[in-house]
Order: structure tokens, then C-alpha cells, then sequence
């Protein structure tokens, strides 16, 4: 009997995350039937940069991959902003993000379109219970601050914050414009990165693993396109690694490191810049950071 009990509360959480990633979408289809006026295009605009910058910048950038320095409070914010997108909390993100660059493309790597295939790839994984667990022993850095523990712990708050905000701001149509139809769109443009990106674009270097650039998704994921020089120098804090590979994420940082909120950005050696413009030799597999 306690076999059956824990089978069945492992499958219930399944479900609830299959239903709640269903209704948001459900809900985004309103989108067909209200129109965009001037309130709810404003914040969808505002929802999507500001919470897409949430988890480029946050998520990805600062506790993944620690490309950069900041304090505690801006910590935290990028923290809040990165869980109001409804993709879990920071800790949950970036442990598991950390494990796919030490797999990627490989039989532990958790979302691999070369072994499971798209639909798994993109969103497969995120809707398996036996992904919802964060260990804490892959992202002990920033395990240790309470306020990050409970932000992991209680992810839904940001988000729906962030809808009730809408919803105060622009009423119906600002809660459907402003957080259900950009929280789909945030989930996508975040998940084609680990799906399309592994399948469609060009290689600029040779990695162990399947990632591509893509100027496209570079400029619906305000940089994170760039997927490939990203596989390869993963430690950087910019992903487009010259003039003309488009990195809001990165553009903004400078901004913010010129007002002295983050700080200690790291960016490419010259040698992998060298290697990208076929200018040297050498460095054929990527380097972990």
C-alpha cells in the first residue's frame, strides 16, 4: 500500500504541473477575442522585457554561470524578477541548468533533443515531477542565503504578484495581455533555447554538444541566441561575442555596471575571439566554467 500511496502522490504533482502549463495557455487564447489597446500593450511589452531580463541576466547569467558580481539586494531582485516568469525558483533553475552544461547533449543532460527529441526538449522536462527536486549540492554558492532558500520554496508568490499587479493596473484584458499572454511567450522564447538552438542555426565552434546560433531567438531572448559561443565559453557574460551579435541582456549590464549595481563582468579572452574569427588554431572543446 505505501508503494501505491507514493506512486500516486508522484503522479499528482505531474498533473498539476501539466494543468497549471495548460490553463496559463487556455487563458492566453482570450488574447483572440480581446483587443490590444494602449494598457495591456504596455504591459505586455513591460511583462515580457522585464521579467525575460529576470531570467537572461539572473537565472542564466548571474547564478548558473556567476559572469558577473552584485550585491545582496540586487541579488534578490534579479532573483524576484527571474521567478515572476513562472519558470521556478532561482536555486531550481540554476542547479539544474548547471547540470545540463556539465551533460550537455549527453545521456545526464536533462533536456538533449539529440536523445529525447523536441517536445521533451523543449517542455517535456519542465512537466516531469522527477525534475520539480532542487539540489542544493550543485548551486551551494547561493544556497546559503535564506531569502533565496524561501524564494525556491514559495516560486509561485512573484508571479502571482505579478499578476494581481496586472490585473490592478489593466484589469481583464491587462491580466490577460500583461501576464498570461506574456508568461506563454516567456516560456517558449526560454524553452527554444534549449530545444532549437540544439537543432537549427550555425556553429561558429566545436563543441562536444549540438548548440547553435541563432540570430532569430538571439532577438526574442534579448541575447541568449547566441547559444553556441555560449557552449563554448559558458563563464561570459556577454554571449554575443562581437559587434555585430545582438545581446540586450549584455548591453544592459554595462549600463548597470556604469551605475555601479553590478560589477566584475567577465567577458571572453582574446584567444577564444581569435578561435571564433578563424584567426588561430587550437581550443576544439569548450570550457566549463
Amino acid at each position: 500500500m505505501s508503494q501505491n500511496i507514493s506512486d500516486r502522490s508522484a503522479v499528482w504533482p505531474g498533473r498539476l504541473n501539466v494543468a497549471a502549463f495548460a490553463g496559463v495557455h487556455l487563458a492566453a487564447l482570450g488574447a483572440l477575442f480581446v483587443p490590444l489597446t494602449r494598457t495591456p500593450a504596455i504591459l505586455l511589452a513591460v511583462s515580457f522585457l522585464a521579467r525575460k531580463f529576470g531570467i537572461t541576466a539572473g537565472y542564466h547569467r548571474y547564478f548558473a554561470h556567476r559572469s558577473y558580481r552584485t550585491g545582496r539586494a540586487m541579488q534578490f531582485l534579479l532573483a524576484w524578477m527571474g521567478c515572476s516568469s513562472a519558470q521556478k525558483g532561482p536555486l531550481w533553475w540554476a542547479g539544474h541548468h548547471r547540470v545540463h552544461h556539465q551533460e550537455s547533449d549527453g545521456e545526464r543532460d536533462l533536456h538533449s533533443p539529440r536523445r529525447d527529441g523536441f517536445w521533451r526538449s523543449h517542455v517535456g522536462w519542465v512537466l516531469d515531477v522527477k525534475h520539480d527536486e532542487t539540489n542544493l549540492r550543485v548551486i551551494p554558492d547561493f544556497a546559503g542565503f535564506p531569502e533565496l532558500r524561501w524564494l525556491n520554496r514559495h516560486f509561485l508568490v512573484p508571479p502571482a504578484l505579478w499578476a494581481v499587479g496586472c490585473l490592478l493596473i489593466g484589469g481583464g484584458p491587462g491580466l490577460l495581455w500583461g501576464f498570461f499572454v506574456s508568461t506563454t511567450l516567456l516560456w517558449h522564447t526560454t524553452f527554444f533555447i534549449n530545444s532549437a538552438c540544439h537543432l537549427l542555426g550555425r556553429r561558429r565552434f566545436a563543441t562536444r554538444d549540438d548548440s547553435k546560433n541563432s540570430l532569430l531567438l538571439a532577438l526574442l531572448t534579448l541575447g541568449e541566441g547566441w547559444h553556441n559561443n555560449h557552449h563554448f565559453y559558458p563563464s561570459s557574460v556577454n554571449q554575443g561575442f562581437y559587434w555585430w551579435e545582438i545581446d540586450i541582456t549584455y548591453y544592459v549590464l554595462r549600463c548597470l555596471e556604469k551605475c555601479r549595481l553590478v560589477w566584475d563582468l567577465r567577458l571572453p579572452p582574446e584567444r577564444v575571439l581569435r578561435l571564433g574569427r578563424g584567426l588561430s588554431k587550437g581550443l576544439a572543446s569548450p570550457r566549463h566554467a
